[in-house]
Formats: structure tokens, sequence, C-alpha cells
């Protein structure tokens, strides 16, 4: 209600959408007194009282603590237009984060709804009984806190189920190739050999950047791992032999040392 004197805290409180006991605290405190007092002593707001109330609702959804808004709005030498154009900015600055805060949550929308993660029955649909659950756990374990597993995990957060059939038909046709080359006497030096290691390497940089160095590393494992080396020569015999050779004449090509090759 009003009076002739002004605002009562109640329709204050209605206009600017704060609670009674939010301006009572705020009257207390100094921070936006109300001017006038009732013969009953209730508090009333001018227009000027109301107008210092919205300038501090503004500042407090700036992120300002009360007490530093009192001083801003307190202080003799405050220029209005200064205080104006510094809330403009910051509420521009704002605006933007919360654009981009929108633009992630759209593109995270997006992903999940287009690119579904895939259930145990999509893996061994693309992939095929081989497919094991611990193989992922026992990575997870291995490399869970290096910058090349998160990379492979937002990466393939975005992957659709038909995206991960085109990844198991690439790697299909790949070693196909591999094996075909090993079969046919390819020199693991040979142009056509270091053909088969880029595609080698490419295959890796769909999950995360693989540099020469990395792709060494990777196929040496292949020899320690007995797994590897069995998936590898049950398509050819001496297969991860010849593509260890290929991977490591292809890095000397491009000025990386096997010898001396780190996970870098």
């Amino acid at each position: 209600m009003t009076t002739g004197e002004g605002l009562t805290v109640g329709a204050v409180a209605e206009l600017v959408g704060v609670s009674v006991r939010t301006l009572h605290h705020w009257d207390r405190i100094g921070l936006a007194p109300a001017s006038g007092r009732t013969w009953s002593d209730y508090r009333v707001y001018d227009d000027d009282d109301v107008a210092r109330i919205h300038r501090v609702l503004v500042y407090r959804e700036l992120g300002f603590p009360l007490a530093e808004i009192g001083s801003l709005l307190d202080d003799p030498a405050a220029d209005e237009h200064a205080h104006l154009a510094r809330q403009r900015e910051l509420l521009l600055e704002r605006i933007s984060h919360l654009q981009e805060m929108v633009s992630a949550v759209d593109r995270l929308k997006e992903a999940i709804t287009m690119n579904a993660p895939l259930t145990p029955e999509d893996r061994v649909e693309i992939f095929g009984t081989d497919w094991k659950e611990e193989y992922q756990i026992e990575a997870e374990q291995r490399w869970g806190d290096s910058p090349q597993w998160a990379q492979s995990q937002e990466r393939t957060a975005r992957m659709s189920k038909a995206e991960w059939k085109q990844v198991k038909a690439g790697m299909d046709a790949l070693n196909a190739d591999l094996a075909a080359a090993t079969r046919a006497g390819v020199d693991p030096a040979s142009p056509e050999a270091a053909e088969l290691a880029e595609r080698h390497r490419a295959s890796i940089a769909q999950f995360y950047d693989c540099t020469y160095s990395m792709q060494v590393c990777l196929a040496r494992m292949y020899t320690q791992d007995q797994r590897f080396a069995e998936t590898y020569d049950a398509l050819e015999p001496g297969l991860t032999q010849w593509l260890v050779a290929a991977v490591e004449a292809n890095a000397r090509a491009h000025g990386v040392d096997p010898e001396t090759a780190t996970w870098e």
C-alpha cells in the first residue's frame, strides 16, 4: 500500500521482487534505508529510495558483495554515468558467458540425442563377440589419467552407431591390406608400407592426436601384449612384426628415432 508520504515496505517488496525481510535488513545496515516513517513508525520509501534499491539489485545480480555495493553507491565522488557504464559492461560479459553456456548445453543435448552411447548389444553387433567389457576397464586403468584418454572419451561420446560402424569397416579394410602386404613380402621401408603406416596412424587419430613417436610406442606394445600379437598374426603370420617395422621405418622418414621414441 501507499501512504501520503511514500510506499510502505510491503509495497516496495512487491514492486521490486524481494522480501520484506530483505528490505528490513538493507535498511538496518544502511544499504537501502527508508527515508521516512509514518506516524506509527512504519518505514516508507520515496522515489529516490526505490531507485537506490533497483541499483542495489543490479549490482547484486552481478555478484557484488553488499558491502561493496554500499561503497559504490555512497561514494561522493562516484559518477552515475560511470556506474551505469560499468553495469552495462559487466552485464554484456555475463550475457556472452551465458550464451556460451547455452550453446554448450545445446551441443551436449544434440550429442545425447543423435549419438547415444553404444549399448553392450551394439558393441557385439559392430565388433563381434571378441569385444569384452574388461578391455575398456583395463584401458581406463592404464591410461585414464592421460590427456589422450580424455580426448578419446570426448570424441567417442559424440559418435553415433553408424559412425562406429564406419570406424569398424575402416579398421577391417586396413587390417586386410596390412595382411596382404605382409603376405606379399612388401618391404616395410617401402613407400607402399609407409602409406599403410600412415593409415594406421590415422585410424588411431580418430580417437586422439597421435604423433609418430606415440605410434612407435603403440606398435611396440603390440609385440609385448600377446593379445595384440595373436590378433594381428591370426590375420597373417608375421603381421605384428611387419607392422612394427613399417611404423618404425615411417617414423624415421619423419625425423623420429624409434630407439628413443617416447609417448609425446
